[in-house]
């Protein structure tokens, strides 16, 4: 992984993270759903407010992890991107298991199946083991939490949707998931267009890292 690949804006990084593998520790998972927030201009981004004491970590270089709290109970992980002090980010909303799936039980009982540990934002960072101890973690270095590509290519034509559970900006089809993966969170309550979207949610050319 590049740091200049995550350089790049929201809509263009969510779509090339699909495929990537998040590894902690020995527990590593495909990446296979993601959601894209654009820091000032979106107002459902931690960042519209502008900076935080609890937002501080999206100001920073791409390829940090921004780690948050929510509902009062879940962890939810996001890989920082664009230009310093840009403040955007994508969501890690779901992957599927390759590694340590002991580890990845034993976090998470009550999943009934593999396709079942990481298939949600908070999910996957029960299953992986990642907690607020890891915000600003820079998952491009040689940790054990990091953000690594075993050769596999986002899928050419992502599938694209709304994102889930945000009231503002609920309409723009900023969320990428790969196509027919059982691990991803939740269907589309419609049919998902294919490929990627530029921020007034029309279709473009899907993005590649070839």
């Amino acid at each position: 992984m590049h740091r200049e690949a995550l350089a790049a804006d929201a809509l263009v990084v969510a779509p090339y993270l699909l495929n990537k593998v998040i590894v902690h520790g020995e527990r590593a998972a495909r990446i296979v759903e993601v959601e894209a927030y654009q820091g000032a201009e979106d107002p459902a981004s931690h960042a519209y407010r502008g900076r935080t004491a609890r937002n501080a970590t999206m100001f920073g270089p791409p390829g940090l992890l921004y780690v948050y709290f929510t509902y009062g109970m879940h962890w939810c992980a996001n890989v920082v991107c664009g230009p310093e002090g840009s403040a955007r980010a994508v969501l890690l909303r779901a992957a599927s298991p390759l590694e340590g799936l002991c580890a990845m039980r034993k976090a998470r009982p009550r999943a009934r199946a593999v396709e079942d540990l990481c298939n949600g934002p908070a999910k996957l960072c029960q299953a992986l083991g990642i907690t607020g101890a890891a915000n600003g973690v820079d998952l491009l270095g040689d940790g054990e939490l990091r953000l690594v590509s075993d050769g596999v290519e986002p899928p050419d034509e992502p599938a694209v949707g709304p994102r889930v559970g945000v009231a503002a900006g609920a309409e723009l089809p900023w969320r990428f998931w790969v196509p027919g993966s059982p691990s991803v969170s939740r269907p589309s309550s419609s049919a998902p267009t294919m490929g990627t979207v530029d921020r007034s949610g029309r279709r473009r050319k899907a993005h590649s890292s070839r």
